[in-house]
């Protein structure tokens, strides 16, 4: 069962833009929303809607205004941003802005309010019910703090997007964050409110950004323990250990936790190919994610599904074939594993990027995985990384961990 979706986006979503040297390339973006247009699933703007029907319709972003913002983030964080952004070649370093991974830009505020915007533009669209799911492949900027930048995201839109929908009357919003980095930002935003169920699915952070958060010991505040959930998986998980800790964990807790509205980041950075991280999933690893994805809003919260895009620094050969795997699926048209990709698409890859691109929508693998309940083997790392978040987290919500 799915119903009508829509993508939010317009072309001045790419302008988020650390320079040509900066691994978040908006390339990526702007390949990905080709790719699923000549892929046809994605409709012309100003198309009516159908309940029940398939596809996405394009929907443009609008920018976040100030106060937005400031649900999320410290006044004095914005206004920090706001002059860093007339100003380009200032480092203000009490607020993480001018270093390696964040340098100033011109127009950077306006750049970050605006995927800020098109993540809200998702989320009021799911929850005013104008559509049961709503995608922006330009968000997923899990990392920002309240008061200050963090790995390459200045604004954390889904932490926004969350308030938003609180705010508005929502009684319960769950996380689901599949980047291969911690969801740091949102989980710090909402490590106290019982409202707030956050997930991660990550790289353990003894070996990754953001290092020192992420262990399966976080889990909430004291007004909502066991609502942080981390799952830190070992260096070289690939697509059949990923996808037996999702399933060991996911799905009980959302049950459990019963959301209103499941909002998930879909970083694609843990790719084999990926240069930034040291997980080994394939695209169709990746894929079979979103589709559990989906199946579980339809499952614990009548289909009400806010999706982002995130992480992902396979800026050519993952990144697109990915993202477009979730429209698909969103719009309510999975596509066939072994779909080639469009000449079209090919073309606008030679000539933006200088390279071939990859020529169909698989790596060539079965994403296949052994459930949980084969039992638990303590002689491997990614169970023993399963079992440590079941016992953190599960007896809060009632459940055994055990089981």
């Amino acid at each position: 069962m799915t119903g009508h979706a829509r993508l939010v986006y317009d072309p001045m979503l790419t302008a988020y833009n650390f320079g040509p040297h900066h691994p978040l390339a908006p390339i990526r973006v702007r390949l990905t929303v080709a790719l699923a247009e000549e892929l046809g699933l994605v409709g012309a703007a100003g198309a009516l809607e159908q309940p029940g029907g398939k596809g996405l319709r394009l929907v443009s972003a609008p920018s976040a205004p100030d106060e937005l913002v400031a649900s999320v983030h410290d006044p004095a964080y914005v206004r920090a941003v706001k002059r860093a952004s007339v100003h380009p070649y200032r480092t203000d370093l009490d607020f993480g802005l001018g270093t390696s991974d964040n340098p100033t830009f011109a127009g950077m505020h306006d750049a970050a309010a605006h995927i800020v915007g098109a993540s809200v533009e998702a989320a009021r669209s799911v929850w005013t019910g104008e559509a049961l799911h709503a995608v922006n492949v330009a968000g997923g900027l899990h990392h920002a703090m309240p008061g200050s930048a963090s790995g390459f995201c200045v604004y954390n839109d889904p932490a926004v997007a969350i308030r938003w929908l609180l705010d508005a009357g929502c009684p319960r919003v769950a996380y689901l964050d599949l980047d291969v980095h911690h969801g740091d930002g949102v989980q710090e935003v909402f490590y106290d409110d019982p409202r707030v169920l956050t997930i991660s699915l990550h790289e353990s952070p003894r070996s990754l950004f953001p290092w020192v958060s992420g262990f399966p010991s976080e889990t909430g505040g004291p007004n909502a323990e066991g609502l942080s959930v981390n799952v830190a998986l070992p260096a070289g998980t690939g697509d059949a250990g990923w996808l037996r800790a999702f399933h060991a964990v996911v799905p009980p807790l959302l049950h459990a936790f019963e959301p209103t509205v499941l909002l998930s980041q879909h970083g694609c950075d843990s790719h084999r190919v990926d240069p930034l991280a040291h997980l080994t999933l394939s695209v169709d690893g990746q894929r079979a994610a979103a589709l559990a994805v989906h199946d579980l809003a339809h499952r614990v919260c009548g289909g009400r599904w806010v999706a982002t895009g995130g992480g992902g620094y396979a800026l050519v050969d993952v990144v697109p074939r990915t993202w477009s795997h979730l429209l698909a699926i969103a719009g309510g048209e999975p596509l066939d594993p072994d779909t080639p990709t469009p000449a079209g698409w090919q073309e606008l890859v030679q000539v933006e990027c200088r390279r071939p691109g990859p020529q169909s929508m698989t790596d060539g693998v079965t994403a296949a995985y052994t459930d949980w309940s084969t039992g638990y083997d303590p002689a491997d790392e990614v169970d023993r990384a399963i079992r440590a978040t079941r016992q953190a987290t599960f007896p809060s919500h009632g459940l055994d961990p055990e089981l």
